[in-house]
């Protein structure tokens, strides 16, 4: 049986400030705050996000920023509405990255424009966490079937019975959002559902 899942209400991720260090500057996020905790809730972790910004960007960065932005609130914002996972971001603008990546140091990069949209920010922020990038994806991927109990749980939920997650080169399907046509609400939703199930399995 699954754990039950706290969402919270109302978290927007916003970047907002400008922290200005030598060199650089970061657009740093706040967060709204949230309501009261009930009296059984714990202490929960969020995602937090900076982007890392030229002190004089050209218009080319600066049009990348914009849409780097908004796809990183929106995917934030989701995470955070969704799930109880913890993770600091830092993200870059990279024109030679061919489309996007993560790491588990907390890094992302957007490199082609039609990749800045919130589902590429969903898919990254899940490598962060550890889709495809933490020492035990290889064991609970074992074989290109997810191992791990929980995830399985939530996907025969979704889509019955026998239905399983595919793993393969670091990604899983359904619900991994590795192709821009695989987005909708409800498969975003389910994706961050089913990176904490997984997390909750030992990713």
């Amino acid at each position: 049986m699954l754990p039950s899942r706290r969402r919270r209400l109302a978290v927007a991720v916003l970047a907002a400030g400008v922290l200005a260090v030598p060199g650089v500057a970061h657009a740093t996020p706040t967060a709204a705050a949230a309501p009261a905790a009930a009296p059984d809730r714990t202490a929960v972790a969020s995602i937090s996000w900076t982007l890392v910004r030229a002190q004089n960007p050209t218009q080319d960065q600066l049009a990348a920023y914009d849409l780097i932005t908004s796809a990183m609130n929106a995917a934030v914002a989701r995470y955070n509405n969704l799930s109880d996972l913890g993770k600091s971001i830092t993200v870059h603008y990279e024109p030679g990255v061919p489309t996007a990546d993560g790491n588990i140091n907390g890094t992302i990069r957007f490199g082609n424009r039609a990749y800045m949209t919130e589902r590429t920010a969903l898919h990254e922020i899940a490598h962060t966490i550890g889709v495809g990038t933490s020492g035990s994806w290889g064991s609970l991927s074992s074989g290109g079937t997810w191992r791990g109990a929980q995830a399985t749980t939530l996907v025969r939920q979704y889509d019955g019975s026998g239905a399983s997650i595919s793993c393969g080169g670091g990604h899983f399907w359904p619900y991994g959002l590795n192709y821009e046509n695989e987005f909708s609400q409800t498969n975003a939703d389910r994706h961050v559902e089913i990176v904490e199930a997984m997390v909750a399995d030992g990713l």
